[in-house]
C-alpha cells in the first residue's frame, strides 16, 4: 500500500511541477509579446528600418461625426495644407479601409465569399511618428510593416500623370488586389467582385477622411506598369486605386 501511495505522490509532484513550469513560461511569453508591442509603439522614426513593425493605436469606434454628416461632407479634395498627419489618423483611415470588425475576421468593407483580395499599403510623406517610405497594413494585427525606406513621392507623382496630390498629401493610401483569391472561387466573375470591393473600401476612406476633417481623392489615372514598378509590391498584386490624404486648406 505504501508503495502505491509513494508512486501516486510522485506522479502528483511531477504534474504540479509541469503545471507551474507551463504557467511560468506562458507568462514570460505573454510578457515578451507585451514588450514587443510596447517597443513597436514607441519606436522613433529615426529607428525605423525595412522590416520594422509599428503597432497602430486602436481605432475610435464612436466618433463625433454622424454617418449622415460625413456623407454630406464627402468631396474629392485635391489640395492640402503642408501640415503633418499623426499616427492616430493613419490608423483610423486604414481601419476604415480594411480593418477587422469581429472575431471571425470580417472587415469594414464587404468581400465576396470573404476572399479578401485587397492588400492595403501606405506611402508616408509627412506623418509625425513615421519615417518616409512604404508600409504594408497588416489588418489582422492592426500594424504597419515598413517595406521600403525610400522617398518615392516624386517618381510616383510622375507615374500618376504628374498629379501633385501624390506629393502634397501627408500620405497616399494604395489599394492593390490579388485577383486569384476571388477568381479561384468565382471564376471570371470574380474580377467584377474585386472591382466592387475596391469601391466599398475607397468610399469608407472617403467618409472617414471627412469625419476626421481631412481631404482625399481617388486616383485611377496612372501608368500601371510604372506605378507597380515604383511600389514593387510583387507580381501577384495589381494596383487599383491610390488615395492621397492630407489636411484641409
Amino acid at each position: 500500500m505504501k508503495k502505491y501511495t509513494y508512486i501516486l505522490m510522485t506522479f502528483a509532484f511531477i504534474a504540479a511541477v509541469a503545471l507551474v513550469t507551463k504557467t511560468y513560461f506562458s507568462g514570460i511569453g505573454k510578457t515578451n509579446e507585451s514588450n514587443k508591442s510596447n517597443i513597436a509603439m514607441n519606436i522613433s522614426p529615426d529607428e525605423m528600418k525595412i522590416g520594422s513593425v509599428i503597432k497602430l493605436p486602436n481605432p475610435n469606434l464612436d466618433g463625433n461625426v454622424s454617418l449622415e454628416k460625413a456623407m454630406t461632407l464627402r468631396r474629392s479634395i485635391r489640395s492640402y495644407k503642408d501640415i503633418p498627419m499623426n499616427i492616430s489618423e493613419v490608423s483610423q483611415l486604414l481601419w476604415s479601409a480594411q480593418g477587422i470588425t469581429n472575431e471571425r475576421g470580417f472587415r469594414t468593407a464587404p468581400s465576396a465569399g470573404a476572399t479578401f483580395p485587397l492588400e492595403t499599403y501606405i506611402v508616408v510623406n509627412n506623418v509625425t511618428e513615421l519615417k518616409k517610405g512604404i508600409y504594408y497594413y497588416q489588418a489582422a494585427q492592426n500594424e504597419l510593416e515598413m517595406i521600403s525606406d525610400t522617398d518615392i513621392s516624386i517618381d510616383l507623382m510622375k507615374a500618376c500623370l504628374s498629379q501633385s496630390m501624390i506629393v502634397d498629401g501627408a500620405v497616399v493610401i494604395v489599394f492593390a488586389a490579388i485577383f486569384e483569391r476571388t477568381t479561384a472561387r468565382y471564376g471570371e466573375r470574380g474580377i467584377r467582385y474585386v472591382y466592387n470591393e475596391i469601391g466599398h473600401a475607397s468610399q469608407n476612406v472617403h467618409l472617414q477622411a471627412a469625419a476626421l476633417d481631412l481631404g482625399t481623392v481617388v486616383i485611377g489615372a496612372y501608368r500601371d506598369d510604372e506605378v507597380e514598378a515604383i511600389l514593387n509590391l510583387g507580381d501577384d498584386k495589381k494596383v487599383l486605386y491610390l488615395m492621397p490624404v492630407g489636411k484641409l486648406n
